[in-house]
């Protein structure tokens, strides 16, 4: 495969200068390929969708061409994917007409969903039913599927056959991330706002009431004045992590899933309290337990733990937020539960998480390291693993395919075609530097030496995916890109990336770097990590070798905001 991709990804050079060369023969001579490359290859980990069961279903060919996808079903036995010509297909049991076609007749052979045709898939989440709730790159949602608790959105209770396009209090908002429980619906939209519908037997709807909604209805109360950034959905539970960091909570609690300290269930939005003092970023659900993620890369952990799945060496539910060891050094202590009044002890040697996983159909738990390693612990293919255990996976992706029960995707898969880079003349639609560069070149081979060979590819990948996959010190020289460029949403990932990598050793470069590229969102985590970790930032080599004007306006912020107070 890297012999495949070598010859693939030589349109683009680093700062080297050095270009591919051809031999006699007029094709591209590998041995003339300067390092760089080689060290990137390694990292071209592609993810295989083989490795889902019902892909089995799917030819080679038919497999090259997947460009996302999503497994589903009470067995992982329904699949939705498009493809790199943006055609969308289905494929399996097609259980209460989850597939879209308009029929309820299961089909072993991939077929085209043409009602979506010419849409493009942003988002994607399922139910147990299922049904299946799809948010496009417009910010439309469309549902189909089984629809016996109202969970469509469509004002009714008939099983849709056919993709809906829900807009009753949608028609003026862009959604930008939909979550699904069992029979329950949440969608995310661009202004932070939360709309949520369907089964409410235990307020996870969060209305205010347990009566079921049949319309997209918006989550008030505590979330009123509130900036969404993310929500996600237990089997009948909802979750939602605000921009300030904190969690909100609401519907069923039995097995302490809310993380309020005890098992009643609520109607409506309550603050995780004993997160105080804490930011989070992302939050994941099992089908009873939940997973956060803070901004310094650690996990918290609780609800039902009958399979381990919190990771904390028992099998005891936990009402209130628990650390979870993922991974750890020699220097690494423990950490209590967070009790109503935490004393949480910052700057553990513990490794930094950058990503969690959890899936409302499953009793499963993963993660992924800052150093690419990948954790699994909970229901693995009948065990109860209490404790994280390294897998030899690249993805948490692969934890669900392999060892969850049943075997489906926690998220919408999104895939790196092998030849993406052959496809760039696609991509400068999305950027206006690529499509000057190429209007203005004859050649079929665009020099542009700007930037090093992975910061490219990396920029590359974003094109197709929407996403970005690297190391959070990579991540800065694409925060170069992509002030460069003026390619803001990429700008906003990097971010995102480089505040997962953040330590005491390297905290004053990357707020260097943030004050560089005029990352403010990035500035200002770096500057409030620097505080927070005062004492031995200051005694690193980085803060000693400090620019004289960066210092002098760390220290001026600094004293306003009471650092140096006794």
């Amino acid at each position: 495969m890297e012999d495949h991709m070598e010859e693939e990804l030589f349109l683009l050079y680093g700062k080297s200068g050095k270009m591919p060369v051809k031999d006699e023969r007029g094709g591209l001579d590998v041995s003339k390929v300067v390092k760089p490359v080689q060290a990137t290859l390694s990292s071209l980990k592609m993810l295989d969708v083989g490795k889902w069961p019902i892909f089995s279903l799917c030819s080679e060919e038919e497999l090259q061409l997947v460009r996302q996808a999503c497994v589903f079903g009470s067995a992982g036995n329904e699949v939705l994917y498009t493809t790199v010509n943006d055609e969308i297909f289905v494929l399996g049991t097609n259980c209460c007409g989850c597939l879209g076609l308009g029929d309820v007749q299961s089909t072993i052979e991939p077929r085209r969903l043409d009602s979506l045709s010419g849409k493009k898939i942003a988002c994607l989440s399922y139910g147990s039913g299922p049904h299946v709730v799809l948010a496009t790159a417009e910010g439309e949602v469309f549902t189909w599927g089984h629809n016996g608790y109202s969970q469509l959105g469509n004002g009714t209770t008939n099983h849709g056959l056919v993709p809906c396009h829900i807009s009753t209090n949608l028609s003026n908002k862009q959604v930008i991330e939909v979550a699904c429980g069992s029979y329950h619906s949440l969608v995310l939209t661009s202004d932070g706002e939360v709309f949520a519908w369907g089964y409410n037997n235990s307020g996870q709807v969060g209305s205010g009431s347990t009566a079921n909604q049949p319309i997209p209805r918006r989550v008030t109360g505590c979330l009123q004045n509130k900036v969404v950034v993310n929500v996600a959905c237990g089997q009948m539970c909802s979750m939602a992590v605000v921009n300030t960091g904190e969690v909100y909570v609401w519907g069923y609690n039995g097995n302490g899933q809310l993380g309020l300290g005890s098992s009643g269930n609520q109607p409506t939005p309550c603050r995780v309290a004993a997160l105080q003092g804490i930011r989070v970023q992302r939050v994941a659900c099992g089908y009873a337990h939940t997973l956060v993620l803070t901004d310094e890369g650690q996990v918290y952990a609780w609800g039902a733990n009958s399979y381990g799945q919190l990771g904390t060496g028992n099998k005891s539910n936990q009402s209130y937020p628990t650390p979870v060891v993922v991974e750890k050094d020699s220097s690494c202590r423990s950490q209590p539960s967070l009790s109503p009044t935490p004393d949480f002890p910052r700057g553990t040697g513990c490794s930094r998480i950058t990503e969690i996983a959890a899936c409302h159909s499953a009793h499963t738990s993963a993660a992924k390291t800052q150093g690419g390693h990948v954790y699994m612990w909970g229901q693995c293919r009948g065990q109860s693993v209490t404790l994280p255990h390294l897998t030899h996976f690249s993805s948490t992706d692969d934890v669900f395919a392999c060892f969850a029960t049943p075997a489906v995707t926690w998220r919408l898969l999104s895939v790196v075609p092998r030849n993406y880079v052959r496809h760039v003349c696609d991509s400068e639609k999305r950027c206006e530097h690529f499509r000057s560069s190429l209007e203005d070149s004859e050649d079929d081979i665009v020099e542009m030496s700007e930037f090093s060979y992975p910061v490219y590819r990396a920029f590359l990948e974003y094109l197709y995916t929407d996403s970005i996959s690297l190391s959070p010190e990579e991540a800065v020289g694409l925060l170069d890109l992509a002030t460069f460029y003026r390619e803001n949403r990429l700008k906003k990932l990097c971010q995102q990336t480089i505040k997962q990598g953040i330590c005491e050793e390297n905290a004053i470069a990357l707020l260097s770097a943030a004050v560089k590229y005029d990352a403010q969102d990035l500035e200002e985590f770096c500057f409030r990590f620097c505080i927070n970790h005062l004492t031995v930032v200051t005694q690193t080599s980085g803060f000693a070798e400090m620019d004289h004007d960066l210092l002098k306006n760390f220290i001026s912020k600094a004293s306003r905001v009471g650092a140096f107070k006794n």
